[in-house]
């Protein structure tokens, strides 16, 4: 991948410098892909991978804890070895969560203290805050199961509502469509972040190692993704074997990695008055940026003693608004072309925000 878009970035340079007619060593071009390619490395793809059902197949959970230290852990409150796994991960360096059991639509077994639709607010409180004390070092919660909990709009609020007592986020595993957990915490501090991809759902080595794949690739998709799996042999084996081979460009990251950290709290419309909506609606017009514009900064900001100055030169030289396109059109040097790279970017020359998206 980095040899590919290499040699790509390499030939489209050459091509730029050719037009501009500039004679610049190959090793200076060479040099400043190296550079750009080496910043674009810290926006690689990132993925999350969570293991649940922690706490009851000790043997099995040690061969996870021997993964990479990205690979966070999910506690189920009142198993037997929950406490235990919970410390362990931790003195790794491991992100954990409470796996907090919710009732299912199906009728199955059920973990001891259950959430239910129908619990009050203080059933539900007693709950969570039994559960945080029982998963020491926990600093979120996915839902175990919980079909039933998760689609009910107000025992979701009730869950909310509870956590908002204390600094945890909420991965919603979306066992179900219509899951109401995002819809529910509007109104709170609480962050939630969405399950993209189950590893193990056919519980076959290929079949999860297939599931992984999906998620590197849905990660390179749209930025990031988390995939949630559980400790069986299978599941342990694909990432052993995948974990192994991850591509360069995918980073493993902890859920909360993926938390927006800029919001402190949640405001839902009803808390903002009319004044201060109208003021966030009715922002100023900026000036459009141009693709050409924003990479110019961009080379601007690696600096000169990175990039050569003739690079930059060059460019500022297709910025001037006095270079006659028409010719170049004309002369089959130029075509017009769309920067898809910076469609959609509207906040490039906005003050950060406190509004609220309505």
């Amino acid at each position: 991948m980095v040899q590919y878009l290499l040699i790509k970035c390499v030939h489209s340079f050459t091509l730029l410098f050719g037009i501009l007619r500039f004679q610049i060593p190959k090793c200076w071009v060479l040099s400043f892909i190296t550079i750009l390619l080496f910043t674009l490395n810290a926006h690689a793809a990132r993925l999350a991978i969570v293991i649940d059902d922690f706490g009851y197949r000790v043997h099995n959970e040690n061969k996870i804890l021997q993964m990479p230290a990205a690979i966070s852990i999910a506690v189920l409150p009142d198993s037997p070895y929950g406490r235990e796994m919970a410390q362990k991960a931790h003195k790794q360096g491991r992100e954990v969560l409470i796996h907090l059991p919710m009732a299912p639509i199906s009728k199955q077994s059920l973990e001891k203290n259950t959430l239910h639709p129908s619990m009050s607010n203080e059933e539900v409180e007693d709950i969570i805050h039994d559960a945080i004390k029982k998963v020491p070092h926990a600093i979120g919660i996915n839902n175990h199961m919980g079909s039933a909990m998760t689609s009910n709009l107000a025992g979701m609020k009730k869950v909310m509502n509870a956590l908002s007592q204390y600094r945890l986020y909420f991965l919603d595993s979306v066992t179900i469509g219509n899951t109401q957990v995002a819809k529910a915490s509007m109104g709170t501090p609480v962050q939630v972040l969405r399950r993209n991809i189950f590893l193990d759902d056919v519980q076959t080595e290929a079949e999860a190692l297939r599931q992984l794949n999906r998620a590197i690739t849905l990660a390179r998709k749209q930025g990031s993704a988390i995939a949630i799996g559980h400790p069986y042999p299978t599941t342990i084996r694909a990432l052993q074997r995948g974990l192994a081979t991850l591509p360069d460009d995918i980073e493993l990251v902890t859920p909360s990695m993926l938390l927006n950290h800029s919001l402190t709290s949640k405001q839902s419309n009803s808390q903002i008055s009319p004044l201060t909506k109208q003021k966030c609606i009715k922002s100023p017009e900026t000036k459009p940026v141009t693709g050409l514009e924003s990479k110019l900064d961009y080379f601007r900001m690696v600096g000169e003693t990175l990039v050569p100055r003739l690079i930059v030169d060059g460019l500022e030289k297709l910025q001037d608004p006095t270079l006659k396109q028409e010719k170049l059109h004309s002369a089959g040097h130029l075509r017009p072309q769309k920067d898809k790279t910076m469609e959609n970017k509207t906040d490039a020359h906005k003050e950060i925000s406190v509004c609220p998206d309505f």
